[in-house]
């Protein structure tokens, strides 16, 4: 089978990972292809997620690392069993590949945390006040490209609201949720969608207001996706270039602080709903 061309973040992932692995056990791609009955190259393509691995042989790699982290292990399996592609890839070349890549990171979180200033978190989004964000941020889309803009987010909605529903949590500024995006009558849903949504078993939201004293964290919006063992969570922060993913460790361990610091400030879920609640009287 000839190398992927254009890799998935998650195949790259699980490359990057197995790489990982094998430099922390001192070993060298070389020895790590000879040990598999491969070669460089292919090795080479393993790791930067051109090509796959089998369960045997990973397993195999990861005995031979010394890794005995099992849980860790056999999320990597997983990961490279995986076969055929996702809902998302009908979107390719509408939709950016950094927005593919965060759908197909959704679809196996086994828990989302995101911290908001100034838009309402994307899966809580109703479809007008996607298609006036939409139309502000790109004015000369076709109709149909608009179209499928929504049509792809509100799928992404589904991980929250699906038969198999993810754990999500938002915390959610004050200036985000007085932002008119698309009128008062759009805002006036959009809340009464975010109250709707804090309904749900699965589904926390906090709110930030702006009277909330200590708090010098504008700018830091994120998207923290728990995998199935912490060393496979994702940090996803949105850029003028595209989204941008993080997954180093050190990375992680900051990103988890500030969120965990901007929660200890946040309104609990209760007195949030009745500060949304509040905003929408006075629409």
């Amino acid at each position: 089978m000839p190398p992927r061309s254009n890799p998935t973040a998650r195949q790259e992932r699980l490359g990057a990972e197995l790489r990982k692995m094998r430099e922390h056990a001192g070993i060298s791609a070389r020895a790590a292809a000879a040990l598999l009955g491969s070669n460089p190259m292919h090795q080479s393509h393993v790791e930067t997620g051109r090509s796959g691995i089998s369960e045997d042989r990973l397993r195999r790699l990861a005995a031979h690392c010394a890794c005995d982290d099992t849980a860790y292990v056999d999320a990597l399996v997983a990961m490279a069993a995986e076969r055929g592609k996702g809902w998302w890839e009908e979107y390719r070349g509408i939709v950016a590949p950094s927005g593919l890549n965060l759908a197909e990171l959704e679809q196996h979180a086994e828990g989302v945390r995101t911290f908001q200033m100034a838009h309402v978190p994307g899966l809580f989004q109703t479809e007008d006040h996607m298609r006036a964000m939409f139309r502000y941020v790109s004015p000369d889309w076709p109709q149909e490209d608009l179209d499928a803009h929504v049509a792809f987010r509100s799928r992404r909605q589904q991980i929250i609201t699906g038969e198999h529903a993810t754990p999500y949590e938002a915390v959610i500024h004050e200036a985000a949720l007085r932002i008119l995006v698309g009128g008062r009558k759009t805002t006036r849903a959009q809340l009464e969608r975010i109250l709707e949504l804090s309904d749900l078993d699965n589904v926390t939201v906090r709110v930030l207001p702006f009277s909330t004293e200590d708090f010098a964290g504008a700018g830091h919006s994120m998207l923290y996706v728990h995998g199935p063992v912490p060393q496979l969570d994702t940090v996803q922060l949105d850029t003028a270039h595209g989204g941008e993913f993080l997954d180093s460790e050190p990375r992680l361990k900051q990103y988890r602080k500030r969120y965990d610091r901007v929660v200890s400030t946040a309104l609990e879920p209760g007195p949030s709903r009745d500060f949304i609640t509040q905003i929408v009287q006075e629409l």
